[in-house]
Protein backbone atom coordinates (compact mmCIF):
# COMPACT_ATOMS: atom_id res chain seq x y z
CA UNK A 1 0.00 0.00 0.00
CA UNK A 2 1.34 3.40 -0.95
CA UNK A 3 1.81 6.09 1.69
CA UNK A 4 -0.92 8.32 0.21
CA UNK A 5 -3.38 5.44 0.30
CA UNK A 6 -2.39 4.65 3.89
CA UNK A 7 -2.90 8.25 4.97
CA UNK A 8 -6.24 8.31 3.16
CA UNK A 9 -7.64 5.14 4.76
CA UNK A 10 -6.45 6.13 8.25
CA UNK A 11 -7.88 9.64 8.07
CA UNK A 12 -11.13 8.53 6.44
CA UNK A 13 -11.38 5.72 8.99
CA UNK A 14 -11.12 8.32 11.74
CA UNK A 15 -13.89 10.35 10.09
CA UNK A 16 -16.03 7.22 9.71
CA UNK A 17 -15.52 6.29 13.35
CA UNK A 18 -16.48 9.73 14.60
CA UNK A 19 -19.55 9.90 12.34
CA UNK A 20 -20.66 6.43 13.40
CA UNK A 21 -20.31 7.47 17.05
CA UNK A 22 -22.42 10.56 16.47
CA UNK A 23 -25.11 8.61 14.64
CA UNK A 24 -25.33 5.92 17.35
CA UNK A 25 -24.84 7.74 20.69
CA UNK A 26 -25.89 4.73 22.80
CA UNK A 27 -22.83 2.75 21.70
CA UNK A 28 -20.46 5.70 21.31
CA UNK A 29 -17.16 5.37 23.16
CA UNK A 30 -16.50 9.09 23.34
CA UNK A 31 -14.68 11.21 20.79
CA UNK A 32 -11.24 9.73 21.39
CA UNK A 33 -12.49 6.13 21.53
CA UNK A 34 -14.47 6.55 18.31
CA UNK A 35 -11.47 8.17 16.66
CA UNK A 36 -9.08 5.38 17.64
CA UNK A 37 -11.51 2.62 16.66
CA UNK A 38 -12.07 4.38 13.32
CA UNK A 39 -8.35 4.65 12.61
CA UNK A 40 -7.83 0.98 13.42
CA UNK A 41 -10.83 -0.05 11.32
CA UNK A 42 -9.78 2.14 8.41
CA UNK A 43 -6.29 0.65 8.44
CA UNK A 44 -7.54 -2.94 8.61
CA UNK A 45 -10.23 -2.39 5.99
CA UNK A 46 -7.88 -0.52 3.67
CA UNK A 47 -5.26 -3.25 3.94
CA UNK A 48 -7.85 -5.99 3.40
CA UNK A 49 -9.41 -4.35 0.33
CA UNK A 50 -5.98 -3.56 -1.08
CA UNK A 51 -4.93 -7.16 -0.56
CA UNK A 52 -7.93 -8.57 -2.44
CA UNK A 53 -7.47 -6.07 -5.27
CA UNK A 54 -10.30 -3.63 -4.59
CA UNK A 55 -8.17 -0.50 -4.29
CA UNK A 56 -9.82 1.32 -7.20
CA UNK A 57 -8.04 -0.08 -10.25
CA UNK A 58 -8.19 -3.74 -9.39
CA UNK A 59 -4.44 -3.90 -8.92
CA UNK A 60 -3.14 -4.70 -5.44
CA UNK A 61 -1.01 -1.84 -4.18
CA UNK A 62 -2.42 0.70 -6.66
CA UNK A 63 -3.26 3.17 -3.89
CA UNK A 64 -4.80 6.60 -4.27
CA UNK A 65 -3.05 8.01 -7.34
CA UNK A 66 -6.02 9.52 -9.18
CA UNK A 67 -9.47 10.79 -8.23
CA UNK A 68 -11.28 7.50 -8.74
CA UNK A 69 -8.74 5.58 -6.67
CA UNK A 70 -8.74 8.29 -4.03
CA UNK A 71 -12.53 8.20 -3.67
CA UNK A 72 -12.57 4.40 -3.57
CA UNK A 73 -9.85 4.39 -0.93
CA UNK A 74 -11.61 7.12 1.07
CA UNK A 75 -14.97 5.33 1.05
CA UNK A 76 -13.31 2.02 1.95
CA UNK A 77 -11.56 3.61 4.92
CA UNK A 78 -14.64 5.49 6.11
CA UNK A 79 -16.91 2.46 5.94
CA UNK A 80 -14.33 0.22 7.59
CA UNK A 81 -13.67 2.76 10.34
CA UNK A 82 -17.37 3.22 11.00
CA UNK A 83 -17.98 -0.51 11.04
CA UNK A 84 -15.11 -1.11 13.46
CA UNK A 85 -16.39 1.60 15.81
CA UNK A 86 -19.90 0.15 15.71
CA UNK A 87 -18.65 -3.39 16.41
CA UNK A 88 -16.41 -2.38 19.30
CA UNK A 89 -18.99 0.02 20.71
CA UNK A 90 -21.71 -2.63 20.55
CA UNK A 91 -19.51 -5.19 22.34
CA UNK A 92 -18.56 -2.68 25.05
CA UNK A 93 -22.16 -1.55 25.56
CA UNK A 94 -23.36 -5.16 25.91
CA UNK A 95 -20.55 -5.91 28.34
CA UNK A 96 -21.41 -2.86 30.47
CA UNK A 97 -25.10 -3.84 30.59
CA UNK A 98 -24.22 -7.27 32.04
CA UNK A 99 -22.22 -5.74 34.90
Amino acid sequence: MQILALITVLSSGAIGGVLAGRSMPKISMGKVGNLIAGIIGGGIGGYFFDMIGMSGTGEPGAGATDLRNFLTTFVTGALSGGAMMLIIGFIISKKNKKE
